[in-house]
């Protein structure tokens, strides 16, 4: 049987907790490393999933905003230069997020914090007058320059 110290110790060396951390894991499961483990793994999924969410919403409000300006023919998510979304001037709110929900975007999420993975990122937004301005994806600085 392991002792409570060899529990804290295997959570540690699995999920990267600090003593602290893997400790107060172990005492909300109950003494149980299993059981911690699948909570940790709820709990990490449960945030990724918050912040997914608030990143998307912030984006699709930054896309309407530029396409509330007017003149705008399309506008494209790149990453690294190559094209991952093309979101049409047609299509309304719900057309934005069904582009995104189904483009590599969606599938990226999954592997990474928001943050790190939606850094290399940009808006290229293509004008009516074949002007064509590229934007960073920075959703947390919403005022376009």
């Amino acid at each position: 049987m392991m002792t409570e110290l060899e529990k804290i110790d295997q959570l540690r060396e699995r999920l990267g907790l600090s003593y602290r951390e893997a400790r107060e894991a172990l005492e909300r499961a109950g003494g149980d490393v299993l059981e911690a483990l699948v909570q940790y793994e709820e709990s990490t999924r449960e945030g990724l999933q918050r912040e997914l969410a608030g990143w998307s919403g912030k984006l699709v409000e930054r896309i309407r905003s530029i396409l509330r300006q007017g003149n705008v023919m399309r506008i494209k998510v790149k990453k690294d230069g190559k094209t991952v979304a093309e979101i049409p001037a047609t299509v309304g709110a719900l057309g934005v997020l069904g582009v995104l929900a189904s483009s590599e975007l969606a599938i990226l999420a999954g592997l990474s914090t928001v943050a790190a993975l939606f850094n290399r990122y940009t808006l290229e937004v293509e004008r009516r007058d074949g002007q064509v301005e590229e934007h960073p994806l920075d959703v947390e600085n919403q005022v376009d320059k």
